[in-house]
């Protein structure tokens, strides 16, 4: 019997790639209902038609509005957190819409969850929370700064638990560079790289999956899991795409590599774990646990005691995790859905224009 057994789970943000990930793990077993809430009705109205499931219920709203938040979640028994705005060059320009959404949004479902006596909810953040250098990891940060504090707010011993998860690039998730470079040579063009020593975290939606629900087991309030995960420089990932699609058109090995530069907002390597959270990270194999610092506000602590350790000790990034080969790369490019439809290993679920998982 699993833990979701009879149990109704919401899904804010819930017709994204994440939310789509969660369906294919879920709607086999024993859960009684996953609730989709969202903004977006056309994306709603194409899930329920490609379901046709009686499990699956759809709930149009804007985590901005806690009123209709509130809606969705009565008689839930747990939230995974997905609604945000996350593509980086949008929030650079919006960075007021990514507050409103990622922040103030998140605060409205972990409010409304409380008071509905939810009993565990997982709030999904990413690497570029950590040292964040752009808006979309800027109010990331945030949002993870508002859970962690509604955790510790909250205690060990409350009705409800909060906790987040933080992770890396996840592959052919919708607007990733995976699907545009497949596009991109599809049409004869060059693939476009910004800098190919520039490295990410390499991660299927399914590790996605999975990390979400290893918190949701595992979490206590205020904790923050991060996966371990391999990385790849841009130019291992362009080879292994090319070798991987020339079994579809020997012509797309030999696409043309351009490279574009890096562009605003970009870094050179993405930060899973800081050295500041390294030093209170908890090793649980294939997962780190940073707990909630519990400290109370007593800023002695902060102007006259410090902590030797942080200096010994490394962040953990994309640069100094496991590398991936091109070999390596290309076995996992064969667990993405879309690109075994594209080589003919299994059969087409999605019109073949839709790249993303």
């Amino acid at each position: 019997m699993s833990v979701f057994k009879d149990k109704t789970l919401l899904i804010t943000g819930g017709t994204g790639s994440f939310g789509n990930a969660v369906l294919r793990r879920f709607l086999d077993s024993d859960i009684k209902e996953i609730r989709i809430f969202s903004r977006d009705e056309k994306k709603q109205d194409d899930m329920r038609h490609a379901l046709q499931n009686p499990k699956v219920k759809f709930y149009i709203g804007n985590v901005r509005e806690k009123s209709s938040v509130d809606i969705a979640m009565k008689d839930v028994d747990y939230v995974f957190s997905a609604a945000a705005l996350k593509q980086v060059p949008s929030c650079e320009f919006f960075p007021a819409e990514a507050v409103r959404t990622n922040i103030l949004g998140t605060e409205n479902v972990l409010n409304s969850a409380i008071e509905h006596g939810v009993k565990n909810v997982v709030v999904l953040s990413t690497d570029k929370a950590a040292y964040p250098i752009n808006a979309m990891g800027m109010s990331k940060a945030l949002m993870e700064k508002v859970a962690v504090a509604k955790g510790r707010e909250l205690g060990e011993n409350a009705s409800t638990t909060i906790c987040c998860t933080r992770y890396g690039n996840v592959m052919a998730s919708r607007g990733s560079v995976i699907p545009l470079w497949v596009e991109q040579m599809e049409e004869g063009k060059p693939i476009t790289i910004t800098d190919p020593n520039m490295t990410r975290f390499m991660m299927t939606l399914d590790d996605a999956v999975d990390l979400v629900v290893y918190a949701f087991t595992h979490g206590h309030n205020g904790d923050l899991f991060v996966q371990k995960a391999p990385a790849a420089t841009l130019s291992t990932l362009a080879q292994a795409l090319k070798e991987t699609y020339s079994k579809v058109n020997p012509k797309f090995g030999e696409t043309e590599v351009k490279i574009i530069g890096t562009r605003h907002g970009e870094k050179l390597y993405e930060t899973l774990v800081t050295r500041e959270e390294m030093v209170r990270a908890e090793d649980m194999g294939n997962y780190y646990r940073i707990p909630c610092d519990t400290r109370g506000l007593n800023y002695d602590k902060f102007f006259t005691e410090g902590n030797v350790d942080v200096s010994k000790i490394d962040d953990y990034h994309s640069h100094n995790t496991r590398r991936l080969n091109v070999e390596e790369m290309k076995e996992l490019l064969l667990k993405l859905r879309f690109v075994r439809e594209d080589l003919g290993l299994q059969e087409r679920a999605k019109a073949r224009d839709i790249r993303s998982e």
